[in-house]
């Protein structure tokens, strides 16, 4: 479907989103859209209709993307991080290990990219939302960093919590591509 579009999308972030249903009618309703609506969208991002519940959900994590993609583009590391959970009990999952708590993992993001020229210009791409219900979300994605030493790149996976100042980031598992010979 070559000029088909995203249902979905917040600032260029096409959402890939599943209702989750409840009750055989709900299930079976589910099935028939996923069957006769699925549009797959420029760079491969499966677009399903949302339900007005999952909306907030998707706005709100959207907008804390958006929110972190604009601080890191300004090489505001501080700003980025208020998309975390401020508490020791955050988790950060990489190449190097588990980082746990808000504050070493800034260190770590400060110690990584110590500069503007280090932490270059980043995207997201092919993310998809999934509620979990309506405090709670997984994300999946891709990351780009374009930087005069070289480009960076890989796959997260996200897991979101509502709190009272808003949506933010209770765990993160970041990988980074492999190298391409």
């Amino acid at each position: 479907m070559g000029g088909a579009s995203c249902h979905a999308r917040a600032d260029g972030i096409c959402l890939a989103t599943r209702a989750r249903g409840v009750g055989k009618c709900m299930k079976i309703l589910k099935l028939f859209t996923v069957v006769s609506v699925i549009a797959v969208a420029p760079g491969g991002c499966l677009a399903l209709p949302q339900t007005r519940a999952n909306d907030a959900v998707n706005d709100g994590v959207v907008a804390v993307l958006n929110e972190q993609r604009e601080a890191w583009n300004r090489g505001d590391v501080e700003t980025f991080m208020k998309g975390y959970w401020d508490s020791p009990e955050l988790t950060f999952a990489g190449s190097s290990g588990v980082t746990r708590g808000w504050q070493p993992v800034l260190e770590r993001y400060r110690r990584n990219y110590p500069d503007t020229r280090a932490m270059g210009h980043l995207e997201f791409s092919e993310i998809e939302v999934r509620a979990l219900g309506k405090d709670a979300a997984l994300v999946l994605g891709r990351w780009h960093l374009k930087r005069e030493s070289g480009e960076l790149g890989g796959v997260f996976t996200l897991v979101f919590e509502k709190f009272p100042q808003g949506w933010r980031i209770i765990h993160d598992h970041t990988s980074l591509d492999a190298k391409k010979e």
